[in-house]
């Protein structure tokens, strides 16, 4: 992986998504130290990965996406402006990106049939035990049904469900407003209670 050196930055004092821990390894990576390249990665890898897997469901495609992906952002390091985003959601753009290509229709359901079935799509009820036993058929089921949804709602499931993301950064991540993040949020909702009418009777 080739690492970028002797790069300055021209942040405010105080960005308006201001991370210290992030931008002073940022700043050391621009400077030249290659731990620092090290450490950001260590720092964001797994969260990266698991985001990979919820929408590849492959090993190999994750990983694959997961060095492509600090590959890009080690490469347009100098680009990240901490006034625009988080570096978080810096880095869930440029994976998504990479998954959008790799995935091919491949998408992971990792969230419970009752999170859809419920009124408040913010719910995070835990199943019962009888319905723990019969959680991977679910998920099979929420499967199918993702399939048939558009990939702008899949993707939009995926974050909100899977990664747990408020709607302001799912539009960050995917170039949208807020508001339509929401719009989809519900629309995906709508359509999965629907889908899955026939399953839940």
């Amino acid at each position: 992986m080739t690492l970028i050196t002797d790069q300055s930055t021209a942040w405010p004092q105080t960005p308006a998504y201001a991370d210290a821990q992030a931008l002073a390894l940022i700043e050391r990576c621009l400077a030249g130290e290659e731990s620092a390249y090290v450490a950001l990665y260590n720092q964001y890898a797994t969260m990266i990965y698991r985001l990979n897997m919820s929408l590849l469901q492959n090993k190999e495609d994750a990983e694959e996406v997961l060095q492509d992906s600090f590959a890009y952002a080690f490469r347009k390091l100098a680009d990240y402006d901490p006034n625009k985003s988080a570096f978080k959601t810096w880095l869930y753009r440029i994976a998504v990106s990479r998954c959008r290509n790799k995935r091919r229709r491949k998408w992971l359901p990792t969230f419970s049939l009752n999170q859809l079935t419920s009124r408040d799509v913010t719910d995070h009820e835990t199943p019962s035990p009888d319905e723990a036993l019969n959680l991977s058929e679910k998920q099979q089921i929420v499967w199918d049904a993702l399939q048939k949804l558009s990939p702008k709602l899949r993707e939009t499931a995926v974050l909100r469900y899977y990664q747990g993301l408020a709607y302001a950064e799912i539009g960050q991540i995917l170039g949208i407003p807020t508001k339509t993040a929401e719009s989809r949020m519900r629309l995906a909702h709508k359509a999965l209670r629907e889908l899955l009418a026939e399953v839940i009777e």
